[in-house]
């Protein structure tokens, strides 16, 4: 049992999850994946497409309870029932209710006690203070996906959870909003978890990227990023690369 008081991490331990394809085949996308994340860590899962990442998200967000192993949610991440959810996701679609506002799906995600909570400084930091009365269709992908940040982010979670929310948007915007995630998440660090297969992109927002192998995923090993981020400028991000290159060669 975890003493009272104690700083829990995310603990995952998930000894087997398979499925069944169309054709009835069994096929297992993750054994012996083991790992953990410590309490206010920003740890990304890097790995090759299909090789498990978004079904570990799954499973780790209740949506997947098909596995056998276990985990364990940072403190406050399963409360009771009726209380605010101290979990929170961002995936690859925003997902925004087409008929709510900016600011109305943004306040959906809080429980009605706290709907009319101070939201200015969200907003104003991630530049939709002026877009807070749009609807969804009205907004670029781009702007979709800020309103899903401030939507994760107003709930003051305990963890929170990525797949891959800069997918399919150009490089530009992409860095872009990968500044304004480390922005929002250094003003209050919380425990994060970040799917992604883009190795600059786990160098420049995580503490420790988590490197899994071809499916079945399990850990090939870990890459600490010790270097604080206004350190990780061109070139020490290529001198991270070639690091990281060293030690897990044939890893793209």
């Amino acid at each position: 049992m975890q003493p009272v008081g104690a700083v829990v991490p995310l603990r995952v331990d998930i000894a087997e999850k398979t499925f069944r394809s169309a054709q009835g085949v069994s096929i297992t996308a993750l054994q012996d994946l083991s790992f953990e994340v410590r309490q206010g860590e920003f740890a990304c899962l890097l790995g090759p497409s299909g090789c498990g990442k978004t079904t570990t998200l799954r499973i780790l967000l209740g949506l997947d309870k098909d596995f056998s192993g276990s985990f364990q949610l940072p403190e406050g991440g399963q409360l009771p029932e009726g209380s605010l959810s101290r979990i929170a996701a961002v995936f690859q679609e925003p997902t925004l209710l087409p008929w709510r506002t900016v600011e109305q799906n943004v306040r959906l995600a809080l429980p009605k006690s706290l709907r009319t909570k101070n939201l200015d400084g969200l907003f104003d930091t991630l530049g939709l203070a002026g877009m807070r009365s749009l609807y969804p269709a009205e907004l670029s992908l781009g702007l979709a996906r800020r309103a899903a940040l401030a939507r994760a982010f107003a709930t003051e979670p305990a963890v929170l959870f990525l797949d891959e929310p800069f997918a399919s948007l150009d490089e530009q915007t992409a860095e872009r909003l990968r500044h304004l995630l480390l922005t929002v998440w250094s003003a209050r660090p919380t425990t994060a978890l970040m799917v992604t297969h883009n190795l600059r992109e786990a160098l420049m927002l995580s503490d420790r990227i988590i490197v899994l192998a071809q499916r079945p995923a399990h850990v090939l090993g870990m890459f600490d990023v010790r270097l604080p981020r206004h350190y990780r400028n061109p070139q020490v991000m290529s001198d991270l690369s070639r690091s990281f290159h060293q030690k897990f060669p044939g890893v793209a």
